[in-house]
């Protein structure tokens, strides 16, 4: 196998897992109360990837569903309002609970990253379902935010010669994040006509800050990963890793699309 064809050989394994995901994906936000489900298992999964990446050596899974089921509740019994503070509440009692087990201040800091985007930013998801156009808007921003992961990784592929961050992330390359976004931007414009009902001002923002907003994140775990000497998060999604490293995008996609596009709607 030469080294173009080798470029592309884990392509049909990411192909084959995608379709698994985009059928999790539609049954997840099907219904609002599913919904809810879905998203506490995101919080749930991800914490138990970010203790693993972080190396805590104590028991993963009982604080993953503690988080996993408090997020449940949350999101079922408390307004967006008191939503934040009652997760503030929740992360302090997290934090304790570490604390109790003598874990270092080194690894609480970094269980507090964990808490940050398990119950901060990725809820956003099930906000965005429920205040912004309802089904239409989380297939909106996850598809452009998932397909813009997909851009750079072709543009990349095919003609990515300079690396921008070569020490955090070796693959990624300037063409591949231009082009991306590029195509991003046009995504954008087609799904939102179709799902936002928006102008091509407002398509064209949201395809061009969540193209880069959504490299950003990826860059981020790619961060935390290169810090801990791992690959990948997890072996949850075969030719992806773990949760964490498909969802990377979303960490801050989501709390931006829910955020910014008040504001757009107004033009």
């Amino acid at each position: 196998m030469n080294k173009e064809e080798n470029k592309f050989a884990d392509v049909p394994l990411r192909v084959k897992t995608w379709i698994y995901i985009i059928l999790i994906f539609a049954l997840g936000i099907s219904h609002p109360f599913i919904m809810t489900i879905f998203v506490s298992w995101i919080a749930f999964q991800s914490f138990f990837e970010f203790l693993r990446l972080f190396k805590i050596s104590s028991n993963r899974i009982i604080p993953s569903i503690f988080v996993g089921v408090s997020q449940f509740l949350l999101l079922n019994f408390s307004s967006l309002e008191n939503y934040f503070l009652y997760s503030l509440v929740l992360s302090i009692i997290v934090l304790i609970y570490f604390s109790l087990l003598k874990t270092p201040f080194q690894q609480i800091s970094k269980i507090v990253i964990a808490l940050i985007v398990c119950l901060f930013a990725f809820p956003h998801l099930y906000f965005i379902r429920e205040n912004f156009s309802g089904i239409h808007s989380i297939i909106f921003i996850v598809v452009v935010t998932e397909l813009n992961d997909v851009f750079q990784y072709l543009m990349g592929k095919f003609f990515g010669k300079h690396k921008i961050t070569p020490q955090i992330s070796p693959n990624k390359t300037l063409e591949g994040f231009l082009g991306g976004v590029f195509l991003t931007i046009i995504l954008s414009n087609i799904l939102g006509f179709f799902l936002l009902k928006t102008n091509i001002l407002v398509n064209s923002i949201l395809g061009l800050a969540l193209g880069i907003s959504g490299f950003f994140g990826d860059l981020f775990i790619s961060y935390l990963k290169r810090k801990a000497s791992i690959k990948d998060t997890g072996k949850l999604l075969p030719g992806h890793g773990g949760l964490l490293d498909r969802m990377d995008s979303l960490i801050f996609n989501a709390p931006l699309f829910f955020w910014l596009l008040p504001y757009l709607l107004k033009i």
